[in-house]
């Protein structure tokens, strides 16, 4: 019976792990990269909102490319896996800051703006990006040229009271951009540990309504 058990426990335990998942490649139009990626070294999840690994992981590979792209076209990641874990997702941009570039910037101070978000559906209640392996959104063309460094995360909320973040950042160069002045934000301190966004228990009562964490959607 002990013998049944163990064998249960790693089961268990493995089909979890398989479950995790990496955001690996940038997509740019009709252009992938993971060489602009700064890649994960595994598929666990961030589980602390007040830890610097939410920035960009924990200890990622350093990424070896600069992608350029120009503001107006579309950007996003691909996932090596597909969206198991209810939950949203956004996408972030982080403005270098003077001195700095894409590939030596830690993405750390208040320079981070939201461009997309993905919550919830009603009726019946689902996450939009749930059972999805990739998501994408429209650089604004007011966003000012630069480099910067583009973040993406989905954010686990299956187990209630212990949200789990599925983040990596990527290397970009926008050109063609405007005069955009977005209100920015410090990651980690864009979300509260209590933001009813992660406290929510997803399963009883089923949501009737869900704000997706962090600040509001800057959209140029």
């Amino acid at each position: 019976m002990q013998f049944l058990l163990t064998l249960a426990c790693i089961a268990a335990a493995t089909q979890a792990v398989s479950a995790h998942y990496i955001w690996s490649t940038l997509v740019t139009g009709g252009t992938q990269s993971k060489a602009a990626v700064r890649q994960p070294l595994n598929n666990s999840p961030v589980q602390s909102v007040t830890s610097g690994d939410v920035t960009c992981n924990v200890s990622p590979s350093p990424a070896t490319e600069t992608v350029t792209v120009t503001a107006g076209s579309s950007i996003g990641f691909i996932l090596d896996n597909t969206i198991y874990h209810q939950g949203p997702a956004a996408i972030y941009l982080g403005q270098v800051p003077s001195g700095s570039t894409a590939a030596s910037w830690d993405g750390s101070g208040a320079n981070w703006f939201k461009i997309a978000e993905f919550g919830a559906t009603f009726n019946p209640f689902k996450f939009q990006v749930e059972g999805q392996n990739q998501v994408a959104t429209t650089i604004p063309q007011s966003t000012p040229s630069g480099e910067y460094l583009i973040r993406v995360e989905q954010i686990g909320l299956h187990v209630a009271g212990s949200p789990q973040f599925y983040i990596s950042c990527a290397q970009i160069k926008i050109t063609g951009g405007g005069s955009g002045s977005p209100a920015k934000v410090s990651i980690p301190g864009y979300i509260s540990a209590s933001d009813p966004g992660l406290t929510v228990n997803i399963y009883n009562p089923v949501p009737t309504s869900y704000t997706v964490p962090g600040p509001v959607v800057w959209r140029g």
